[in-house]
């Protein structure tokens, strides 16, 4: 029998051996096999090729309670449904342990998770960064980075002991597709109690109850970061060049130099820390051309607005790699010690959720339900507007840098052939038209000169908006698919148990508050930038407007 899946989110093909798929859309599996995040079938309309697995179900008949006699997988029948290789461990958080996710298993599907550090131009590993040494960690605090920012709290109290949450656990089943985002992101061993590491104080990540719902606790040292225009280095004697971005925090005053390599490696461990938080993309790579002016100017453009969105971000900004990031000088030593600490931070996966503090209240699940569908609709209307206006305006600046700067040189171009002609006439009282005339073909060719710069200062920015938030909107469906997983097993529970309640508010909360603040954020960055365009879009109709007032004042001249 065809393995069947049912797609949870739309899918456009954009390059070959890739098929589109729509949501609520039945597709056939070739294989339930993933290939690095993606898996082979075929659509409704008989196209074959690869898909995205974290935006399909695998639909499967339960045959585990004839497996296992009625018993979860994994779970020991003599023991009564305990886990057979429970032990009891002493840790900041009483929760029973099963099995600890390793980082392999908590890792993202390619959309979010499978996130592997791009190798090859400019920014290969080299034996200064990637030190494979298995030493042990420094002391806490090792690598230059300041100490935590301490949030005193706990997670809400769980009722019955370790026993009878192994029991909690026996009652609701596992995804049978294993490759779903819930299951990677360790979402679902959070949710069936399974998440055990020890946390500290400073590294609890309060969601507190704001005006409109769950938010992140605001940063209470907020700091931003300049990036300095960056510079050309070479390496082995001149035979290896690549470019240096000098980074300077406010609350160091001390710049540090960062190659694109090693925001690169940043991006990937913030990626494999925090399942439901958005970390915005970084500009893309380019293989050549990549020491030419035009791409450093945009890459730094597009790096000055990741950092600017990571440095406002409450919880982005305070955590340990971003600081040691940051702040780390040229001390080798330290930034492997940082490096290394961060590469084996345990609260990675299903064990993150472990650092989140509730309100105490906790949230209505069928109102969390509606707002997750709601900004569901909400981020799929938004990414097709995206694409219309991120069309419609790069089609306009294409028009306004060759169209238009062509038609006024034209323009231009003829009036200046009028005044050559009106030359012939030799009466002297001629002459200051002629000179009119010429100086309007000037401004004329002037005026083009200023549409086709033009787009650099108004469009662009919008542009280069538009493609960071584009960048957010690809994140979201695997963070949804989290929360939704998470309320499908407390629906499929057969008891109202309250554990599994719990830990379903505590996803939720987190969801909530990274939803909060994606609004809060939107809001303010397009306000900003709409009133930024408006501002040079008049700027730039005064200077056209000055110049043709100058331009008429040459016919006032008889001579």
């Amino acid at each position: 029998m065809a393995l069947k899946a049912r797609v949870l989110y739309d899918f456009n093909s954009e390059n070959p051996g890739e098929i589109s798929i729509a949501e609520n859309e039945l597709v056939t599996l070739f294989s339930e096999e993933e290939l690095e995040g993606w898996l082979e079938g075929e659509n409704s309309r008989g196209e074959s090729g690869l898909f995205p697995a974290s935006y399909v179900e695998i639909i499967k008949n339960d045959v585990s309670s004839n497996n296992n006699n009625g018993f979860s997988p994994g779970l020991d029948p003599q023991s009564g449904g305990h886990e057979s290789s429970f032990h009891p461990r002493s840790s900041a958080v009483n929760i029973s342990k099963a099995q600890t996710p390793t980082h392999t298993q908590a890792a993202y599907p390619t959309q979010r998770g499978s996130y592997q550090t791009s190798q090859g131009s400019d920014d290969d590993w080299d034996d200064d960064w990637d030190d494979s040494s298995t030493g042990a960690d420094g002391p806490p605090g090792a690598g230059g980075a300041p100490s935590t920012y301490t949030v005193t709290t706990s997670l809400p109290g769980r009722r019955g002991s370790s026993q009878q949450q192994a029991k909690s656990s026996a009652t609701v089943g596992r995804n049978l597709n294993r490759f779903s985002t819930f299951v990677k992101s360790g979402g679902e061993a959070f949710l069936l109690g399974e998440a055990s590491a020890f946390v500290k104080d400073g590294d609890m990540i309060c969601v507190v109850m704001g005006q409109h719902g769950p938010e992140w606790q605001e940063n209470p040292y907020p700091f931003n970061c300049t990036i300095d225009d960056p510079t050309k280095q070479t390496k082995f004697k001149g035979m290896k060049s690549y470019m240096s971005y000098g980074l300077t925090p406010n609350h160091t005053n001390t710049q540090v130099n960062r190659r694109y390599k090693h925001f690169d490696w940043l991006y990937a461990r913030l990626v494999e820390r925090f399942p439901v938080i958005s970390v915005p993309h970084l500009p893309e790579k380019q293989a050549t051309g990549r020491f030419e002016e035009d791409f450093i100017s945009k890459r730094r453009k597009g790096l000055i607005w990741w950092m600017n969105h990571m440095t406002s971000h409450p919880v982005l900004a305070r955590c340990d790699v971003f600081q040691h990031f940051l702040t780390c000088g040229t001390d080798e030593k330290a930034w492997k010690q940082g490096k290394r600490k961060a590469e084996r931070d345990e609260l990675v996966g299903a064990n993150f959720f472990l650092t989140i503090s509730t309100p105490a209240v906790p949230l209505d699940l069928q109102e969390v339900e509606s707002k997750i569908e709601g900004f569901k609709a909400f981020t799929k209307k938004m990414d097709e507007n995206i694409v219309v206006v991120n069309t419609t305006i790069n089609e306009f600046a294409r028009k306004q840098i060759t169209g238009f700067k062509k038609e006024y040189q034209k323009v231009g171009q003829s009036f200046k052939l009028l005044g050559q002609a009106f030359e012939l006439d030799q009466q002297a009282y001629s002459g200051g038209l002629n000179r009119a005339i010429a100086n309007t073909g000037e401004a004329y060719e002037t005026i083009g000169e200023y549409f086709a710069e033009q787009p650099r200062q108004d469009l662009d920015p919008i542009s280069d908006l538009l493609d960071l938030y584009r960048g957010h909107l690809a994140n979201y469906p695997d963070i949804i698919h989290v929360q939704k997983g998470a309320l499908t097993k407390v629906k499929d529970c057969q008891k109202q148990e309250g554990d599994l309640h719990d830990r379903c508010n505590i996803i939720s909360c987190a969801t909530l508050a990274e939803i909060q603040y994606f609004h809060r954020t939107r809001v303010r960055d397009f306000r900003s930038q709409m009133q930024h365009h408006l501002q040079q879009q008049i700027a730039f109709f005064q200077k056209i407007t000055a110049k043709l007032q100058d331009t008429l004042q040459k016919y006032d001249s008889d001579e």
